[in-house]
Parts: C-alpha cells; sequence; structure tokens
C-alpha cells in the first residue's frame, strides 16, 4: 500500500513501547474475554492514535502502530475509540481499517472527546471495562482526563510522562524565563501547581538556591499522584525510554486496580527493559 500522508518516524525506543503495548493488549483481552460471570465489554482506546503505521528510523520499514496492533489482538476487543487531532491521520486510519461496526475513529482534541464521548460508555455498573493508551506528543494531555480514568474503578491505562517536552521547555534552571503557555500546559498536565515545589528544591545547597531535581523525583511524585489523587490502586515503577544516546526521553506508566495487571505488566517491562532505553 503506497501511503497517502507522511508517516512519523520513530526511534527504537517508540519499537519497544509498541510491543509493550501490544502484549499487554493480547493478555488483557485474553483474561476479560474469558470472564463468565458476569460477561464483561472490554473497549479498547487510544488517545493519540496516530495514521495507523510508523516508518522505523532503524530499518526504514514501516512499522503496525499501536491501533493496527490492538486490532490483530485475538480474541478481539468488544470495541475500539481511535482519536487523533489530525484529520489527515484520522483519514489514513479510516482508509486502512475500513467499515467496521466495532470502531470509531474519532478526530478532534481527545481530552474534550474522552470526556464527553468515549470514558462515559465505559461504567464499571455496566460491567464495562477498557484498556487506555495516553499517549501524547508532549504536554498535550490533561490531568482531568487521566483522573477521570483513575476515578471510573474501570480503566487500565498506560501513560506517557514526556519529560523531556517538560525540560526542554518547563523545567529549566531557572524556570522565570519560561514561556506562560509552556507553563499553563505543565499545570494542566499535573493537574495543579504542585509541580513547582516538587521539580525545585534547595536540599545540598549551601547557599540555599533552588535548583531542579532528577528526572526520577519528578517521575516519582507523578507515581504517588496517580495513585494517591487519580485513584489508580496499582502504580508500578514506570519504564524509563531512553534514545540512542541514553537520554530519558518519557516515561511509560502503567496505572490499574487490579493485582493481576501489575504483575503482567511488571513482567513486560522486565522483557523489554534491556532494549527500551536504545542501548
Amino acid at each position: 500500500m503506497q501511503p497517502t500522508i507522511r508517516f512519523d518516524e520513530i526511534g527504537l525506543w517508540s519499537e519497544v513501547k509498541l510491543a509493550i503495548l501490544r502484549d499487554y493488549a493480547t493478555e488483557y483481552s485474553k483474561i476479560l474475554s474469558a470472564q463468565r460471570n458476569p460477561r464483561l465489554r472490554h473497549v479498547y482506546i487510544d488517545a493519540f492514535a496516530g495514521a495507523g503505521i510508523h516508518l522505523s528510523r532503524a530499518s526504514r520499514e514501516f512499522v503496525p502502530g499501536s491501533p493496527l496492533n490492538a486490532l490483530a489482538v485475538e480474541p478481539p476487543f468488544s470495541e475500539y475509540h481511535l482519536i487523533d487531532i489530525d484529520s489527515a491521520k484520522t483519514e489514513q486510519l479510516r482508509e486502512m481499517i475500513g467499515e467496521r461496526p466495532d470502531v470509531v475513529v474519532h478526530q478532534g482534541d481527545c481530552n474534550r472527546i474522552l470526556l464527553e464521548k468515549v470514558f462515559p460508555r465505559v461504567e464499571y455498573r455496566q460491567y464495562a471495562r477498557a484498556l487506555c493508551i495516553l499517549d501524547p506528543y508532549g504536554l498535550h494531555l490533561q490531568w482531568s482526563v487521566i483522573e477521570a480514568a483513575g476515578q471510573t474503578n474501570a480503566m487500565d491505562i498506560f501513560l506517557n510522562f514526556p519529560v523531556a517536552d517538560m525540560n526542554r521547555n518547563v523545567l529549566w534552571q531557572n524556570p522565570d524565563g519560561v514561556d506562560r503557555g509552556d507553563l499553563r500546559r505543565m499545570t494542566d498536565f499535573w493537574g495543579d501547581e504542585s509541580w513547582r515545589k516538587i521539580a525545585y528544591s534547595t536540599e545540598g545547597n549551601l547557599f540555599g538556591i533552588e535548583e531542579k531535581v532528577s528526572n526520577e523525583e519528578v517521575a516519582e511524585a507523578f507515581r504517588k499522584r496517580l495513585h494517591e489523587v487519580a485513584g489508580f490502586q496499582r502504580v508500578p515503577d514506570p519504564m524509563p525510554m531512553r534514545n540512542s544516546k541514553g537520554a530519558i526521553i518519557y516515561y511509560l506508566f502503567f496505572a490499574s486496580q487490579k493485582d493481576t495487571a501489575e504483575k503482567i505488566v511488571r513482567h513486560i517491562f522486565k522483557k523489554y527493559g534491556s532494549s527500551g532505553g536504545g542501548r
């Protein structure tokens, strides 16, 4: 198939992420499809679905994206909701998938679409469950979505915590010069301005000057927030995704209400841990 749009190029870390999502989606669908008393309707949600196919930076070959991987899972999910703000990408998705009554492709801002159209379809009391992929291109996700997912008590999520975007645009050594729009994006992602106290510390500085804390400390604070504020009962340590030079591009978080889900993800993270860093 000849591409009708320019596909995103992805590095090794993204290929590893796609493998992690594929492996978990497979196990998740097996478990929920086998549930009989009561029967459960399980939904796949991809908030930044893209065009469905990527171009590998390493091999120069086309790589199926998370939506196509999810659609290939057996047994299948009950329904699929694929979202992207880029109309060219959603048109490409529709072209590749064709007419399927179990697939809905949404074009627009996922922060609105998830809260207004998709999450209301996943009600715990109606025996609905969901696997939700929140893989923003940067600080383009709002905390209200993350918290709403946790409050359903019915969703497992994978979340891209874009620490490279944070460091490049917000978490400067001297934050006074940061653009107000970037500060607002950070606050929207975090949910409030508590990140300001977390990201900077005077500890260890003889002159009492605030300095930026490590990426690990920022990520750990967010992990606790997923548990304590969003209400996810199981939030294992995230997997750092590194580029070919070893720099952390983002942390891949997983959050769930179920102990079994956490055990599966820990196993998958361990399986791919040596390759996910691009080392």
